[in-house]
């Protein structure tokens, strides 16, 4: 498998597993979205005022295409309690099977876990598999900008979506163009991923670079490469509200250990 392509082959697969999806399906799914409690606040969680500490979204990971296993067999629960011990504010579940070793259940397993908001990690294309999160427990969705074409008008559609369902958005871009992007859609809680999904290469400079563009009343969320608490607090004087971090915390024997020397 390689890198380069990585990104349109995890979108060739879910746009196979949608184009299965039967509309009894889908309004099955509708409805069991909209009969679930109302979420809990994702956004307002990872909001940093002036001078307050860094939040963290912790990233429920078991595997990456760039990292293979990181850790298998891992139950999405104990992770969850393990950061909710270690101080996170929120935290971020993978749910796709084949490249992450994730699961949509994995949602309810953590909601039952902890009282933390939960962000469903996907590579969301249809409004279909934001009435799945929904459904399945989450109180917010990560919309990656460079799933959708420039100009495309489904990112806007997905956002006002997750709103209709009361869902938080976090749009994920990787430069200007996307965040412009992203802006467009009117997303108000935006994640510079200093990974570029197609290369898998890390630039930790992009917060900083960005950040300078994102409008006041923006919560700005760092993603990928976070691995010290100097990271961590390089990124807040950068802008940064929170950082989403997975693989340095899944590799930890204690997570929440991990989590709470990140917020030193």
């Amino acid at each position: 498998m390689s890198a380069p392509d990585i990104l349109e082959q995890i979108l060739a697969t879910k746009r196979a597993e949608l184009a299965s999806v039967t509309n009894e399906r889908r309004l099955a799914v509708i409805e069991a979205a909209e009969a679930m409690p109302h979420p809990r606040p994702f956004r307002a969680a990872l909001l940093r005022p002036p001078g307050a500490p860094m939040r963290v979204l912790a990233e429920i990971k078991r595997a990456s295409p760039s990292a293979g296993p990181i850790r298998p067999g891992a139950d999405p629960g104990e992770i969850a309690k393990e950061y909710a011990a270690g101080g996170a504010a929120a935290i971020s579940v993978l749910t796709d099977k084949q490249f992450f070793d994730g699961d949509l259940a994995y949602l309810g397993v953590a909601r039952r876990a902890c009282s933390l908001p939960l962000l469903r990690k996907d590579f969301i294309i249809d409004p279909l598999q934001i009435a799945e999160a929904r459904a399945a427990g989450a109180d917010a969705v990560l919309l990656i900008a460079a799933a959708f074409p420039a100009g495309d008008v489904r990112l806007s559609d997905c956002v006002l979506v997750a709103a209709g369902l009361g869902l938080d958005a976090l749009v994920e871009v990787h430069d200007e163009a996307e965040l412009e992007q992203a802006l467009a859609a009117r997303a108000t809680l935006i994640g510079v991923n200093h990974r570029n999904l197609r290369t898998f290469q890390i630039d930790m400079s992009l917060t900083e670079t960005l950040a300078k563009q994102v409008p006041a009343g923006t919560v700005l969320v760092a993603e990928s490469g976070i691995r010290t608490a100097a990271d961590v607090r390089r990124l807040g004087d950068a802008g940064a509200h929170a950082v989403l971090v997975g693989e340095q915390l899944m590799r930890a024997p204690s997570p929440a250990q991990a989590l709470r020397e990140l917020l030193a």
